[in-house]
């Protein structure tokens, strides 16, 4: 076999000049259009992932306002329910101090009505008492009556400390003693008043005699500074302030 170098460096040629001419129409241009599309794929892939992170910040974005909302939404439902419990705690609280305030007041009404009721009774009693006194009085005696009253009235002025004895003698015509009696005395009672005072304190001091019929029956002596008492009245007085004290300790 014979090989012609001549065609053969024709056809080399020929070759070299149809890459040259390929590479330079052809090659080229649909490297340039791959490269421009694969820019583009690129750019629609980057396009594509930018819009993909958007949307995941988005949705993050909204998870979050969710989980804020719903925590807000607690806070205010525990808040409310917080605020529910203190208004009914308050409304029991006023409605105990309510309840407090009219148990109070309708003890205290009760606790008047029943003093009111006893002294009612007391006063009723008082009353009683001066009109049997004075039906025994009556039954008595006028003479009898001052004779036990004024034996009762100089144990007691003999009972009297130095000082108020003393302010009994001292006594003025300016300023005598008085004599109370429920009713006038007679000449001759008087006399025997002043002579029993006269044997208790060792002189006359001065009397003025007086009539009271809250007296009721007895003698009351009134000096300066100290008044002597021996009279129903003052045991009247006595037994009510007896009873105003055993109420008050009940009542305590």
């Amino acid at each position: 076999m014979r090989i012609d170098w001549w065609t053969l460096a024709l056809q080399t040629v020929n070759v070299l000049v149809l890459i040259w001419l390929l590479a330079r129409f052809f090659f080229r241009p649909v490297a340039d259009i791959v490269a421009k599309r694969q820019e583009q794929a690129n750019k629609l892939l980057s396009d594509a992932a930018a819009a993909r992170r958007e949307a995941e910040d988005v949705r993050a974005d909204a998870d979050k306002m969710r989980a804020e909302i719903a925590a807000e939404r607690d806070r205010l439902t525990a808040e409310a329910r917080k605020a529910a419990r203190a208004e009914n705690d308050n409304l029991l609280a006023q409605a105990a101090q309510e309840v407090a305030k009219l148990r109070s007041e309708a003890d205290a009404a009760i606790a008047r009505d029943r003093a009111a009721a006893e002294q009612a009774v007391i006063g009723r009693a008082s009353e009683l008492s001066a009109d049997i006194a004075r039906r025994l009085l009556e039954r008595l005696g006028a003479k009898v009556a001052l004779s036990a009253f004024l034996d009762g009235l100089c144990q007691e002025l003999r009972a009297l400390p130095a000082e108020a004895s003393e302010g009994f003698k001292a006594a003025a015509a300016d300023q005598p003693v008085e004599v109370v009696t429920a009713t006038p005395l007679s000449n001759a009672a008087e006399e025997r008043v002043r002579a029993a005072l006269r044997e208790v304190f060792g002189a006359s001091p001065p009397t003025a005699f007086h009539s009271d019929a809250g007296v009721i029956a007895g003698i009351e002596l009134h000096g300066r500074n100290t008044i002597v008492r021996n009279s129903w009245r003052a045991d009247l007085d006595r037994i009510r302030v007896e009873l105003g004290s055993e109420q008050h300790r009940r009542e305590s």
